[in-house]
């Protein structure tokens, strides 16, 4: 079924994400362990460096956790499909928007994360009467 092709794509993208955050943890762990063996003071450029590897795993975090609600709708709709094709009908309507609201979600974080949030709402002026 076209939908198991999904989910074993999924968690492969799932694995290599958590391949890739642990390699993200384990760089920052060895540039904080090279700072304080070499007692060396944080610059601006380095502090942001840090804080960017904090974000990548956020990133990465966050993508893991909508492949996670995907793969359980689609799970949810395969055992609809399985028992009664009307309600397999209005699974995929409800699979659908939950792909959508997954989406909007992880853009949302995307945004949050790399500041672009503040940035939007910055010409937003507050009226008071």
């Amino acid at each position: 079924m076209m939908l198991e092709s999904i989910e074993e794509l999924l968690n492969h993208i799932k694995d290599v994400q958590v391949d890739v955050m642990e390699l993200s943890n384990e760089s920052l762990m060895k540039m904080s362990g090279f700072i304080e063996r070499n007692k060396l003071e944080i610059d601006e450029d380095i502090s942001t460096a840090l804080q960017y590897q904090d974000i990548i795993t956020q990133q990465l975090t966050a993508t893991n956790e909508a492949i996670d609600s995907m793969k359980i709708s689609i799970e949810m709709f395969s055992h609809a499909f399985k028992s009664d094709e009307d309600l397999a009908q209005q699974s995929i309507v409800k699979l659908q928007e939950k792909l959508q609201a997954t989406l909007a979600e992880a853009k949302e974080k995307k945004s949050r994360f790399s500041g672009k949030h503040a940035a939007e709402h910055a010409d937003d002026e507050i009226e008071f009467f």
